[in-house]
């Protein structure tokens, strides 16, 4: 059995127009959202053997926050390239490339790959995967690089407002 679970960056802010997309940090509302989800994985006894992030400010800064909130080792974060602005095909490939040592994987990353990723391997379509959405995917093949459509069956799905 294999878990995934996909998390979409905490919310950004867009108020230095001088920073390029890849720069751009969380605002206030993502600096509250991203410990809040933390917390939430952290009751839900999330604990993934593994973290990969795009290595975009915001996306590994949410990635840190939540770590740290699962108490998850900050330096064992693993930023890929390949996750910054990847689309579905690309992020499958991450995926498949995963070490099959590894049970449960956290990947954070950005729309609209993690919500193509999402409905490609999941048995649920979803409209969007908002800031801070975390979607867990389970699968019971024991081999990452057989995962294909439809493979995983959804085990959770949460995000800060459905809890406001």
């Amino acid at each position: 059995m294999k878990k995934l679970y996909l998390i979409r960056h905490s919310k950004s802010s867009w108020k230095n127009p001088g920073l390029t997309d890849f720069e751009r940090p969380l605002n206030k509302r993502g600096k509250l959202d991203a410990p809040f989800m933390g917390k939430l994985l952290a009751k839900r006894g999330v604990c993934p053997e593994i973290i990969f992030s795009s290595p975009a400010e915001r996306a590994l800064k949410s990635a840190k926050i939540i770590a740290e909130e699962i108490g998850y080792p900050l330096e064992e974060i693993v930023t890929q390239a390949a996750i910054y602005d990847a689309g579905v095909a690309d992020l499958l490939e991450v995926v498949r490339d995963f070490d099959n040592i590894y049970r449960e994987v956290m990947l954070f990353g950005h729309n609209p790959g993690i919500i193509g990723l999402v409905n490609y391997l999941s048995d649920f379509d979803l409209d969007n995967v908002p800031t801070s959405g975390v979607v867990c995917i389970e699968f019971n093949d024991l081999a990452w690089h057989r995962i294909s459509r439809r493979s995983g069956t959804l085990v959770f799905f949460e995000y800060p407002k459905k809890y406001r």
